[in-house]
């Protein structure tokens, strides 16, 4: 169970719920098929084959589950041209586009009943002790659909994106200027470079930074949007301009220190609390790194949603 992105965000370490009581909020929305008539479904699923929420040292894992009817738009649409064409014999005339729209939406709900669903598992990981959530997507926008249902389903939910004193673009600029990163990391062979003029021009490094390539580019008005960073010689990653955190990798001087797990469960919860113990320290220190965290307490108290 090791996670290969974070978008991360940051709870009240105040915020008021058990694990008993998360549990209990995240049954009332189970996961479930779609109904005949229903294009998508979503709901929490077990992430471990358990417990709706799988908890282990203090930290919690969850996972939406999201069932979705699979029904091409060009089958709906040759089907719908071809029955206008039908319906333009008798008539005479041919149809118009708010008849068009109509009938393709007439068609659409006959073939849901007995197209195919198509299941996907996004994972978040919960931490209340140091504030922290993280679900393991590699676009905001996914990781926004797991973070839309947490706020449909849990009577409070103090909840904001990271932000830091500094921009991760202008961080990584200076690093990259300098030759050096901040203290407990390195700088890896990729990353990605975005002109700030209309064309936007991206050039991206992927097997080694020509360094004199780089400072002409950021000579010329380029900011670096991706760079490849490593922490403490145990995690390699992607930092990007929005504060995504991509291409986990959790190097080897980690992942031997599993062992030989029983069964698998056992290798489950043993990688589990190994990644959420050195994620912990590690955005930690990317927030150091980028001047520190610009959110306090009673501001993420007073985000809290409240569902009547």
């Amino acid at each position: 169970m090791y996670f290969k992105n974070a978008q991360i965000y940051r709870t009240s370490t105040e915020w008021p719920i058990t694990l008993d009581s998360l549990r209990e909020q995240l049954a009332k929305r189970p996961a479930r098929h779609c109904g005949s008539q229903d294009g998508e479904s979503r709901g929490w699923a077990s992430p471990a084959g358990g417990e709706l929420v799988h908890a282990v040292g203090g930290q919690w894992l969850i996972c939406l589950q999201t069932e979705t009817k699979i029904l091409p738009s060009s089958v709906v649409k040759r089907m719908a041209n071809e029955r206008a064409d039908e319906i333009a014999q008798r008539q005479g005339y041919k149809l118009g586009r708010k008849q068009m729209k109509e009938l393709c939406e007439q068609i659409t709900m006959e073939l849901l009943p007995t197209a195919l669903a198509k299941v996907s598992r996004t994972y978040a990981w919960m931490d209340p002790v140091n504030g922290w959530l993280a679900v393991d997507a590699s676009s905001k926008s996914r990781a926004e659909d797991v973070i839309e249902m947490l706020r449909y389903t849990l009577e409070t939910f103090p909840l904001a994106l990271v932000r830091t004193n500094r921009s991760p673009m202008s961080a990584m600029a200076d690093w990259m200027s300098a030759g050096e990163a901040p203290e407990g990391f390195t700088i890896d062979d990729a990353c990605t470079v975005r002109s700030i003029t209309e064309d936007r021009k991206e050039v991206s490094y992927r097997r080694g930074i020509d360094e004199k390539q780089i400072m002409e580019h950021l000579e010329h008005g380029c900011l670096p949007i991706k760079l490849a960073l490593t922490f403490d010689d145990r995690i390699s990653f992607v930092l990007t301009e929005k504060l995504e955190i991509k291409r986990l990798s959790f190097l080897d001087v980690v992942t031997e220190q599993i062992g030989k797990p029983e069964d698998a469960a056992a290798l489950f919860d043993a990688e589990f609390a190994l990644m959420t113990g050195e994620l912990t320290r590690m955005l930690s220190a990317v927030v150091d790194a980028l001047g520190g965290d610009l959110h306090k307490e009673e501001d993420l108290i007073s985000q809290a949603k409240v569902v009547t």
